[in-house]
């Protein structure tokens, strides 16, 4: 049986993501384990999510660090101790240099509340709704050195009612989040989504 696949993740706040990885990690068929959590926030609600399972979860201040390169020095060097595979971010706050990036390229994904192509960046929810678009949903994609313009690994897509606000059609996207993001690491654990930079 192959080995699953190491995953550390990058949090700042709540990790409701984090937190549907570790469940999807406790089934015995799942082919990938969380190894680390790594927060840049020591009030980082997802640390506790961690603790709780029995994860490895550490915090590793930004505001510690003068310069934005040793602060991801100091996430890689935590990273490869733990010998991760794959790095998912999750609700990770902090602009990645691209140095880090290329490091990791092909091993590092993230979750955007969008059907990228569409709505990149912050404040998606409103900018949709203001655009009376119709359909929301949400992406896994790999990361990239442009913003929220990786290969995408999959999506799920979500009405836009007419009485939706930001706050009532983001939770509706975590719902669907909470989903996507565990399938796309299994995905990528059995070797059916492979990063192509040409896709």
């Amino acid at each position: 049986m192959q080995k699953p696949l190491r995953v550390g993740v990058l949090i700042s706040g709540r990790g409701s993501n984090l937190k549907a990885l570790i469940d999807a990690a406790q089934s015995e068929t799942f082919p990938a384990q969380i190894v680390c959590v790594l927060a840049n926030r020591a009030d980082a609600g997802g640390l506790d999510h961690a603790r709780d399972a029995g994860i490895p979860a550490h915090t590793i201040p930004h505001k510690d660090y003068d310069e934005r390169r040793d602060f991801e020095q100091a996430l890689t060097r935590s990273l490869a101790d733990h010998r991760v595979d794959l790095v998912c971010l999750a609700g990770f706050m902090r602009l990645l240099s691209g140095d880090f990036v290329r490091h990791w390229q092909g091993r590092l994904i993230n979750i955007h509340p969008s059907l990228l192509p569409a709505y990149k960046g912050l404040d998606v929810h409103r900018r949709m709704i203001e655009d009376a678009a119709k359909i929301a949903g949400c992406t896994v994609h790999y990361v990239t050195e442009d913003m929220d313009a990786g290969p995408i690994i999959d999506q799920r897509a979500v009405p836009i009612l007419p009485d939706d606000t930001p706050d009532r059609l983001a939770a509706r996207i975590l719902i669907e989040e909470h989903i996507l993001y565990p399938d796309c690491v299994r995905k990528i654990a059995e070797g059916k989504a492979p990063f192509d930079i040409g896709s």
